[in-house]
């Protein structure tokens, strides 16, 4: 049975050498991963209810697209194949490369680059990846996070946290060239 292969990294998540993903998990070992988040023109971000058949966190909220970066990847290149793979959606250019967060219990020992794109959908959901996904606004995930955020993944969490933070959501004028 084929099993991917990631890239092990060091505190300044520099390659230090490829296992399996069966022992990097199991070891708690620092990897990659990558995590996009899907905005319409109302503003409003989709997001993915994890499927049951997944290994980490399975039924649980999270970004429109996330996963790892296998072993030799670029996380930009990471996050283009996600999004094919999961939603279905191809994102050429239309990608932005908000911020990295270091590797850390909460994200999974991942260091996580995450990105934003525009589309309106509808997508194609990879069924063994996603149960299903929604539109929602900013304020109906924060108060659905502060209700109860175990109904989410934990490397969801330190992104919505460090994205409400940065101000992006608010900026409403983003996609038109004024970043």
């Amino acid at each position: 049975m084929f099993e991917e292969m990631f890239d092990v990294v060091d505190e300044h998540d520099e390659v230090v050498k490829q296992l399996p993903r069966s022992q990097v998990h199991r070891e708690k070992l620092q990897h990659r991963a990558v995590h996009v988040l899907v905005l319409n023109s109302d503003f409003k971000v989709f997001l993915q209810k994890r499927s049951m058949l997944k290994d980490e966190f399975p039924g649980l909220w999270d970004s429109s697209t996330s996963g790892h970066v296998d072993a030799g990847e670029t996380y930009d290149i990471a996050a283009v194949r996600e999004v094919k793979e999961e939603i279905g959606l191809e994102v050429g250019r239309n990608l932005e490369k908000l911020f990295k967060i270091n590797a850390s219990l909460e994200t999974g020992w991942e260091f996580v680059w995450v990105y934003v794109s525009r589309s309106e959908g509808p997508f194609q959901l990879q069924a063994d990846e996603i149960d299903e996904g929604r539109w929602f606004d900013q304020n109906q995930i924060n108060s659905w996070i502060s209700k109860n955020p175990d109904d989410f993944a934990s490397g969801f969490l330190v992104v919505w946290k460090k994205l409400s933070n940065s101000g992006f959501l608010s900026k409403r004028s983003w996609g038109n060239g004024s970043n």
